[in-house]
């Protein structure tokens, strides 16, 4: 079986943390039959991440710890796949806002479709059931996606979702192609030159649930976005009129 490797990229997640890594372990050991595990890559975190961290560590042997001094989703998910060695590697957020249920859904895919290189979750898909989605990011959700399909002409309907799986040798090779950027926006970027790449993706419709205790800032993540659409079309990506090699399926 395909062994894999759950990253969390967590910045100053001392109320959160605990739980999320505790429940992602309950779930993997009764459901799970892969070699498996977890790790928490720290990127930049003041408060008592580092420190409950190396308690699970000393508590589950499959869970393990990366620090890295630069913040962002971006700058942990390159500084898991440095130190990965799982034929899978992917990320989840820690809130556990996609139901843990998927990770064996996720796992079956891969084992049973070798023509599919990312499994990429879904919360827009008419498939999906979302939980307590306000209003407004529902609509700057779909409003992102809408933008990126316009610019890029790829057909994802979630380019955001934080949950993510790769093939190892599919991340490497993206992580190589994809531009330095510390943030969200590296993941979106990765899936852009994916598809771009002709890479075999599977949107994957979830359940998921609303993380009421967020501290994202909305505006400025719009901006944020933005900035680097039109950064990556500036810079050669943008829209195909010609799409025979962009692959999605569900």
């Amino acid at each position: 079986m395909l062994s894999l490797n759950i990253l969390f990229p967590v910045l100053n997640e001392e109320k959160r943390l605990e739980r999320g890594i505790e429940q992602t372990c309950t779930y993997v050991l009764n459901h799970l039959a892969c070699d498996y595990r977890l790790t928490i890559v720290d990127n930049g975190s003041t408060d008592r991440t580092e420190e409950i961290s190396q308690e699970l560590c000393k508590k589950y042997p499959f869970v393990s710890y990366l620090k890295t001094e630069d913040k962002g989703v971006g700058a942990a998910f390159r500084a898991g796949v440095a130190e990965n060695q799982s034929d899978l590697v992917g990320y989840m957020d820690i809130d556990l806002s996609t139901d843990l249920a998927h990770v064996s859904e996720m796992c079956q895919i891969f084992e049973t479709r070798e023509d599919v290189e990312i499994v990429n979750a879904s919360r827009l898909s008419k498939k999906s059931k979302t939980v307590g989605r306000k209003w407004y990011r529902n609509l700057t959700s779909h409003g992102l996606a809408f933008l990126v399909r316009t610019v890029f002409g790829i057909e994802a309907t979630d380019i955001i979702c934080g949950f993510k799986f790769f093939r190892k040798a599919t991340a490497e090779r993206l992580v190589k192609e994809t531009t330095i950027d510390n943030g969200w926006f590296y993941m979106i970027e990765m899936l852009i030159r994916a598809y771009y790449d002709g890479i075999f993706i599977y949107e994957l419709p979830v359940v998921w649930q609303d993380d009421y205790d967020t501290t994202v800032h909305v505006g400025r993540l719009i901006m944020y976005y933005i900035r680097n659409i039109y950064r990556l079309k500036k810079h050669g990506l943008a829209v195909r009129t010609c799409m025979e090699n962009v692959s999605m399926s569900q």
